[in-house]
Parts: structure tokens; C-alpha cells; sequence
């Protein structure tokens, strides 16, 4: 019943019909199915940090920080995704409107958000260089290291939409969110993206990822956090990590 509903989008009246049960059935498992896959762990390791957008269904009276860039109410959620497009961190229930940096922040400095963070920073582009894709298409090839490096890992960052692609379209409760309490919504957020890793690792062939391809070209830039990466990234050893790779991608 989960699967369908997650799956579908479906409401309460067609899944009673569909697996012949009671209304008070449906709800009470669909629930208690909910917080179990929800209390299934993602696995720490490196990846790439984003925030995305879902649908959110709210009162009229409480619409107001919810609303987000499209005039609609969305939750906000800040999401670490490894690079075979499997999530292994999110932060949910965030209103639409709290700014990507600000959620990002909260989660370094509040102890119980469980953040994984690197004992050593973070490792975030050159400050003061090019860094969005779309600039380096208009202005041309990377020049120095320092570019050459943004470019990389600026394009690395794709599996990270590709993943949110693969996500959403999957998923199409995501997409028209019913009028589940906030809590609830949070919870089907989690629960998906814990299927959406299950279905990952253990399925041979699955349609959605198939037809996502490596087109970096793709990435949409998210201007808000890149630079607070960035700016709590003050370890000595990762700044001269990056310099080592940086070099290294340039065969120095």
C-alpha cells in the first residue's frame, strides 16, 4: 500500500479500493510503514551538498514562510548525495522561503541535526575565481589551476541534480503533495529518498536511473550555499588538499 501511494500519488479512497481494506487500515499502516523505512540510516561518506524544493501542502494562515522562488508553498530540504546518486544525509521540513546558507549553518552548529561533518572542513571551490558552469561555457576554458579546479568540481555536482531528477520523478507524491500534516510530509520525504537508495543498490535495471544521463551541462547552479561552503572550509590541511589536486588536474 505504501509503494502505491509514494508511488502514485494516490489518495486514501483508491488505495481502500484497490486493496480492499478499510479506511482506518490504510491510514494506521501507511503510517506505521512511514516511520519504520524513515528510521533506516544512510551511510556517512563523501558527497556533494544541495537543497531542493517539494511540494507542501499547509492551512492558508500558515502558507506565508512556505512560500518559495515559484510562488508556491514548497519545504525546503538540504540534501548530501554520494556519487553513484544515493542520499546519504537530508535535513527536511524547512519552510520554503529559509534560505539554502541559513538551513546549511543551522545544521553545522546544531548538534542534534546529526550533520556528518568532515573532522577536517570542507572542501569548497576557490573563492574569487570562476565557478558556475554556465560562465565557463560563455568565457571559455578554464585558465590556471585554481579554474581548472571550480570546473571540476562544479561539474561534478550534476549527479547531484540527476539524483533529485530520478527522485522526483519516481516518486509522484512529491510532485502533488496531499493534505498529510506537515510532520507526515516530512516523514514521506525521508521515505522516499530511503526507497530511492534501496532501489539503487539492489536493482539491476530500473527505468528512471536508465534514463538519466552524464550531461553536466545540466547542473543548475545554486548560488546561496556554494559560498558558505566555502567560507567555513579554514582548515590548513584541506586548503592544501585542494592545491594538490588542483595541481594534479593540470599535471603539475
Amino acid at each position: 500500500m505504501l509503494l502505491q501511494i509514494l508511488g502514485h500519488g494516490v489518495g486514501n479512497k483508491f488505495t481502500q479500493e484497490r486493496f480492499q481494506h478499510s479506511a482506518w487500515t490504510v491510514c494506521t499502516y501507511f503510517s506505521k510503514v512511514l516511520v519504520n523505512i524513515c528510521l533506516m540510516s544512510v551511510d556517512d561518506c563523501i558527497g556533494a551538498i544541495d537543497g531542493v524544493h517539494v511540494q507542501a501542502h499547509v492551512t492558508p494562515q500558515n502558507q506565508v514562510p512556505f512560500i518559495g522562488r515559484k510562488g508556491t508553498p514548497t519545504q525546503n530540504i538540504m540534501v548530501v548525495c554520494n556519487f553513484d546518486m544515493q542520499f546519504i544525509y537530508a535535513l527536511a521540513g524547512w519552510e520554503g522561503n529559509a534560505h539554502d546558507a541559513w538551513i546549511f549553518l543551522s545544521a553545522l552548529r546544531d548538534p542534534s541535526a546529526n550533520f556528518p561533518k568532515p573532522p577536517e572542513g570542507f572542501l569548497g571551490p576557490y573563492k574569487n575565481k570562476i565557478y558556475h558552469l554556465q560562465v565557463f561555457h560563455q568565457s571559455g576554458q578554464p585558465k590556471g589551476y585554481k579554474e581548472v579546479f571550480n570546473h571540476a568540481i562544479s561539474s561534478l555536482r550534476s549527479v547531484i541534480e540527476r539524483t533529485f531528477e530520478v527522485w522526483k520523478k519516481k516518486w509522484k507524491i512529491l510532485r502533488d503533495m496531499p493534505s498529510y500534516s506537515f510532520e507526515k510530509q516530512v516523514k514521506i520525504v525521508i521515505a522516499t529518498m530511503t526507497l530511492h537508495n534501496y532501489i539503487r543498490r539492489y536493482t539491476e535495471h530500473d527505468r528512471h536511473f536508465a534514463k538519466i544521463t552524464d550531461n553536466y551541462g545540466r547542473v543548475e547552479d545554486n548560488a546561496d550555499l556554494e559560498p558558505h561552503i566555502t567560507s567555513v572550509t579554514r582548515s590548513l590541511e584541506m586548503n592544501a588538499l585542494r592545491d594538490v589536486i588542483a595541481r594534479s588536474l593540470m599535471g603539475m
